[in-house]
């Protein structure tokens, strides 16, 4: 799955052109190198978000195509958040 669309999927970020905004501006990372919006996302992937000075660390848990609001969570696990 995309980048982009596994972020606006588990609900990390509202919008899908938002999601792939904040990719093409350099603002995220998978597994430490950076990622554009359509960077493929697998399970076990290590996600990076930069949105000013708070840094946003999350671990794939599961990829779906579409989850219910209330099961979103449970898509990622998240590592760090500052």
């Amino acid at each position: 799955m995309r980048l982009d669309k596994y972020l606006k999927v588990s609900r990390i970020i509202k919008r899908r052109t938002v999601a792939a905004g904040a990719c093409d501006d350099g603002r995220a990372e998978i597994n430490g190198r950076a990622a554009k919006a359509g960077t493929r996302v697998k399970e076990g992937d290590i996600i990076a978000l930069h949105f000013g000075d708070k840094k946003f660390t999350v671990r794939v848990l599961s990829i779906k195509e579409s989850v219910r609001k209330e099961d979103a969570c449970s898509m990622y696990e998240v590592l760090d958040e500052n």
